[in-house]
């Protein structure tokens, strides 16, 4: 990112209140903290500690099953409880599964540990998007933009921290990344402030969900976008497979957080000021299933049995991914949050990701089957295919008024693009640089451009 587009991230950062602030430097810890010993958990598994590969899948699926399973639960007691103590405990209990994984010998204890980090990342991770888009207010999809930046770096710089201390052993990395949430627990309860969410009514847990699961405009969104989730997933699966290249892999993981960290802004500011949030996610979706045809080609021509042309599809691939995300992820974050009228919020993000969840694994269990067939383009085409139906159906969901019929309408006026009409002066907010972003969708002044 230049030096211009350093002061527009400053400028807006410190344009949000503290505890807006406050989460999105946790989004950078936390993705910190746990990229710098995910990534090498496997190879201590099975080389560390000489375990079977069944059991060092046992113990990496513990982690996952218990986070993508108790996302709705993490999700609902944040609404219950508050926001601010279910950040607390999420953090409390990833930083003593961190730390007993890197005393953890036997099965029985590195699978309680799995389970607390797994645990942990289902109370915070709904929990702190909920807090995020309440303290946003109506800067919602720029604050999600920018917490994205924050996600995105933390990605980037956990893997080199964990490797720099992988040359003193796979124990210290655990350990310093159970310090990393250990300082976010106790930064947490000196300096976040209390919120709670917006609940009318019944808050029992199972009225929560009830209320969650018979929202039909906010699951068929749901189901429209874990499509997404399947194709952002396979930076971790197929394209390191068809890859190959260890050099490569790591490649891959650096231009994606690098794409999103210095594009992330200006594609939000862009896109803002031209489409709906529909239109929004709708592009970005199809330019997600536009990915995977340069992979589909080479395969289908035979020129992806050659090195260059292989990497080279999969970085295009990579970066168009990375795009896709950048455009779609504020908005549809943001729109959640219509979709539940700015009620149950938490609960509404828990289900979100159970079901993209669910979505990742069905999808790698079919691409995974698929990379191994004779049909070498079938898995890209596939993943196109999910994509393009996934565009398709949020292009339908958002025109027909299926999605939209749940929103206020001060939400559906606030997602919609709005003629050019005379505005109060921003002179002053385009000094800061956030016009564009603070701007009503498809509404500009005259001569504004996008930067």
């Amino acid at each position: 990112m230049d030096a211009d587009g350093d002061a527009l991230m400053w400028h807006r950062f410190r344009s949000f209140d503290r505890s807006v602030q406050l989460l999105m430097l946790n989004q950078f810890a936390i993705n910190t903290g746990f990229y710098m010993l995910m990534p090498y958990l496997a190879g201590h598994l099975a080389h560390g500690l000489g375990m079977a590969t069944w059991t060092v899948a046992l113990v990496l699926a513990m982690r996952n099953l218990s986070q993508q399973g108790l996302f709705l639960l993490g999700g609902a007691l944040a609404d219950r409880l508050g926001y601010r103590p279910v950040i607390i405990v999420g953090c409390l209990l990833r930083t003593c599964g961190f730390a007993l994984l890197g005393f953890a010998a036997t099965l029985p204890a590195l699978l309680v540990a799995s389970a607390m980090t797994g645990l942990a990342g289902a109370l915070f991770n709904p929990a702190v998007r909920a807090y995020l888009a309440h303290d946003a207010k109506d800067r919602r999809v720029e604050g999600f933009a920018l917490f994205n930046v924050f996600y995105q770096a933390g990605i980037l710089a956990g893997p080199l921290i964990g490797v720099a201390l992988m040359t003193t052993g796979f124990p210290l990395v655990c350990w310093a990344a159970a310090a990393v949430f250990a300082l976010l627990t106790v930064l947490q309860l000196l300096a976040l402030p209390s919120c709670h969410s917006t609940t009318d009514g019944p808050t029992g847990l199972l009225a929560g969900w009830r209320i969650v699961v018979k929202n039909r405009p906010f699951l068929l969104f749901t189901l429209a976008m874990s499509t997404s989730y399947v194709l952002a997933f396979q930076i971790y699966l197929a394209l390191p497979l068809h890859l190959g290249s260890t050099g490569g892999v790591s490649a891959l993981f650096v231009v994606s957080a690098v794409v999103a960290i210095g594009g992330q802004l200006r594609i939000t500011v862009w896109a803002r000021t031209r489409w709906s949030s529909g239109q929004a996610i709708t592009r970005g979706l199809a330019l997600m299933a536009l990915a995977f045809l340069p992979l589909a080609i080479t395969s289908w021509t035979g020129t992806g049995c050659c090195d260059g042309m292989r990497l080279t599809a999969v970085l295009t691939c990579t970066v168009m991914l990375a795009l896709g995300s950048a455009l779609t992820y504020p908005f549809e974050m943001d729109t959640v949050v219509l979709l539940a009228r700015e009620r149950l919020v938490a609960t509404h993000y828990g289900l979100y990701n159970t079901v993209a969840g669910i979505g990742i694994t069905l999808g790698n269990v079919l691409i995974g089957t698929l990379l191994g067939s004779s049909v070498r383009p079938a898995p890209w085409l596939l993943l196109a295919a999910a994509g393009t139906s996934g565009a398709i159906a949020v292009h339908f969901l958002t025109r027909g008024g299926h999605a939209t019929d749940a929103l206020p309408s001060e939400a559906l006026t606030a997602s919609q693009p709005k003629p050019e009409e005379p505005r109060p002066d921003t002179s002053a907010a385009k000094s800061d640089g956030i016009a564009g972003l603070t701007t009503p969708l498809g509404a500009r002044a005259a001569g504004d451009r996008p930067r």
